[in-house]
């Protein structure tokens, strides 16, 4: 492989990336469906949560007695095949696919990550980002630990394993109290399974039902896979244990309003999700149609940007009453490694993974729906794609506000330096994309928007539009995180 090419294809993506994604498996010890073990739910669940991270993939299961283990890099169905799943036996599962933000991506910080210590085994799936990994990794340094990863999952086992002779429960809560940041937990022992989400609740978890158990996981999505039921979803600042016994659910610490990242709406979950109570797919339709009352345009055709921008633009198009078609074709067969040995080939693969319908644009006033703008290097280059497809004008509007400022809680997001919107004008990045206008929802419009799908729902994060965040952050130096 050339050099420097691992990769590259999402640094041209020009898109925001969420860390991981988690999900566990509880069956009773009576399931006797051996040909459709813990392992196999985990599995189908993983698959259905692939978006949101393709950089490894991992499994660990319990069999009562003691916890095993299989992960490597790549999507799920790269690292696993079936004598993997056969070999992986037991009735609790616990799975993770993972995007890298905090550790680099390497076999060494695939998860999930198993400790085994005299007091027993436990194995850990982590979606979100700890703001104080450094200071706690220096102490448990200081005390002895030695660490195998650079992943701050690492660290959250190692405190619950120091922990542990005090109780499971104990050690959680002990645990819980002093990692700061954006959590969604997937623990297990031998013998049980435990959820455990922040206390604002900024990265999703949810708990489901299957045939003979139990499921958790990032998306609602993943429970649908397995043909499970959905149940709920986890509180901020909430642990459920699952055993024999059923689920046990407890706070670790004082109740606060949620403050779900407002992206998984706008981009990260899967469209047919439902995350505390609001519809992705609903949400995106709701943020197009509000676009288009803040920023119409006189046009022939609404077309939306596979995939995230479909829904907006179908909401756009409705309340516009300007016809909508699918205008721009992704091409969903190119691998993460794609070889692009020169500059020039790199920052020109977007015109292999998009193109558009020259039927549907052609002498076309044409309105293009994207969720975001990142670095605006795909903005410029759909632009060229739609103008050399004969559009006669493009009208670029966005589904989100301006991406301002770094994320610090599991997303993969530029430096504040790289960030087009955090130095440019509105003007200014439609000059630097070549769009006949560019307008951005206002932020009070995308909340409402997701707010009007479940009024009960009022707290969302949205630091990467704002810079003010629900917990005290690193802050940057010179436009570099900290």
């Amino acid at each position: 492989m050339f050099e420097g090419c691992e990769n590259i294809f999402e640094n041209e993506d020009d898109k925001l990336h969420d860390e991981c994604g988690v999900v566990g498996v509880f069956l009773k010890q009576n399931h006797s469906a051996e040909e459709f073990n813990a392992a196999t739910q985990a599995y189908y669940g993983l698959c259905s949560l692939q978006h949101r991270g393709q950089d490894s993939a991992g499994i660990a299961v319990s069999d009562g007695s003691s916890i095993s283990v299989h992960k490597g890099m790549g999507t799920t169905a790269e690292v696993f095949n079936v004598e993997h799943l056969a070999s992986l036996k037991g009735s609790i599962a616990c799975g993770h696919v993972r995007y890298a933000t905090a550790g680099s991506a390497t076999l060494e910080n695939a998860q999930p990550i198993v400790q085994k210590s005299k007091l027993g085994a436990i194995a850990v799936a982590h979606n979100g980002q700890l703001v104080n990994y450094d200071q706690l990794r220096e102490m448990l340094a200081e005390t002895g630990s030695t660490f195998a990863s650079t992943s701050d999952t690492e660290v959250i086992v190692k405190l619950i394993a120091k922990s542990y002779k005090k109780g499971l429960e104990r050690a959680l809560t002990d645990t819980i109290q002093m990692i700061k940041g954006s959590f969604a937990l997937v623990v297990m022992t031998e013998k049980c399974l435990i959820g455990a989400r922040d206390p604002n609740g900024i990265r999703p978890l949810c708990l489901g039902t299957v045939d003979d158990g139990w499921i958790l996981a990032s998306e609602s999505c993943a429970i649908d896979a397995v043909n499970g039921t959905f149940v709920r979803d986890i509180q901020p600042g909430e642990i459920v244990i699952i055993n024999e016994d059923g689920v046990l659910s407890f706070e670790f610490g004082e109740r606060t309003s949620k403050r779900t990242c407002v992206f998984e709406y706008i981009y990260f979950a899967r469209p047919d999700s439902v995350i505390d109570g609001i519809p992705v797919t609903e949400a995106r339709i709701r943020m197009g149609a509000c676009l288009a009352r803040e920023s119409f345009v006189p046009a022939d055709v609404v077309v939306g940007v596979p995939d995230s921008g479909l829904s907006a633009a179908q909401g756009f198009a409705e309340e516009a009453h300007i016809p909508y078609a699918m205008g721009i074709i992704k091409n969903k067969y190119i691998g993460r490694t794609f070889i692009a040995p020169t500059q020039k080939e790199r920052e020109n693969l977007v015109f292999v993974k998009l193109n558009a319908v020259r039927s549907v644009v052609e002498g076309k006033r044409v309105v293009v729906i994207d969720d975001s703008i990142v670095r605006g290097t795909t903005s410029r280059r759909l632009v060229q794609i739609l103008r050399r497809a004969g559009a006669k004008e493009v009208h670029f509007r966005i589904s989100s506000p301006p991406v301002k400022a770094p994320c610090y809680f599991g997303i993969n997001t530029p430096t504040r330096s790289e960030l087009i919107s955090s130095h440019h004008t509105e003007k200014e990045i439609c000059d630097e994309i070549g769009a006949d206008s560019l307008a951005f929802i206002s932020a009070e419009g995308m909340l409402e928007a997701c707010r009007s799908c479940n009024p009960d729902k009022y707290g969302f994060c949205k630091g990467c539009f704002t810079g003010e965040y629900p917990i005290s952050v690193p802050g940057e130096i010179n436009g570099k995180r900290i």
